[in-house]
């Protein structure tokens, strides 16, 4: 009888200890943000990517690395609220590698952005004026490299304004520098990548108010300007000027949409 009332009371004694609370699980982490694009400035970048679709992003993580692949570590640099994100204070001419990753509401992080994105920032500038060679010769030209305006007979320079009866003209006078018109834009932005072709045979281009035009200088570097004011004593230009040789980037770099996995990050975010 002792024996069968024992039983009862350990019985008794697990039921009480039995814990009654329902631990909810563990959200799984958000999908990668799809979609990073950039768009290259002076001495800075600007991210874009598409918004992700899980309810209650709390917010996106930016990185960057200094090469791309599934070898190179990424390094975060920020935080943002919305699918944008300015990285500032970058030294002209030197690429970097950018992803960003989407955070859920637990804090859970997603993936790094599998579209590989890199971006080159270079000088540019608005509301540069080149007189017509025929009226003042010593403001008729521009040197992209130093972003200088010089007399048209100087030899550093890449192109000069003039007029051919009433048509007004951008010439490259020496022969190893290339120019062409890309046509109308909304901004000098519209042109994002140096082409491989199409320059022009004579090295001159008939200037259109809102085209944009683009430059191949001697030295293998690319230029672009647009016009935003044109009268035959004068053009007004916006420009840009890629200070890396070679690299036909000017304004936004295209991902190349080819997913790799997630690169282990190489700084904790918390460190930030």
């Amino acid at each position: 009888m002792r024996t069968i009332l024992s039983l009862m009371f350990g019985a008794l004694l697990i039921a009480g200890c039995h814990d009654d609370r329902i631990v909810a699980p563990r959200l799984a982490p958000p999908a990668a943000p799809r979609g990073l694009h950039s768009v290259t400035g002076d001495h800075e970048v600007f991210l874009s990517w598409l918004a992700n679709t899980e309810p209650g992003i709390t917010g996106y993580r930016i990185y960057w690395g200094d090469c791309g692949g599934t070898s190179c570590p990424y390094f975060p640099i920020g935080s943002s609220t919305t699918t944008s994100f300015v990285v500032t204070g970058l030294a002209n001419g030197q690429t970097k590698f950018y992803a960003v990753s989407a955070v859920g509401p637990d804090g859970q992080e997603s993936e790094l952005s599998y579209d590989d994105v890199f971006d080159t920032p270079r000088p540019e500038g608005t509301g540069l004026v080149l007189t017509n060679y025929q009226s003042d010769s010593l403001h008729a030209g521009f040197e992209f490299a130093t972003f200088t305006v010089r007399s048209y007979t100087s030899l550093f320079i890449d192109i000069f304004y003039g007029t051919s009866g009433s048509q007004p003209l951008m010439i490259a006078p020496f022969s190893d520098t290339e120019i062409q018109d890309a046509g109308y834009g909304s901004s000098l932005d519209a042109v994002d990548f140096a082409p491989t072709a199409g320059w022009s045979p004579t090295g001159t281009v008939e200037l259109i108010a809102g085209h944009c035009y683009i430059v191949w200088t001697h030295d293998n570097h690319y230029a672009k300007f647009r016009v935003t004011s044109l009268t035959p004593s004068r053009v007004v230009v916006d420009w840009a000027y890629q200070v890396a040789q070679g690299n036909r980037e000017l304004r936004a770099r295209p991902a190349d949409g080819a997913s790799r996995p997630r690169v282990r990050r190489a700084a904790v975010w918390a460190a930030l």
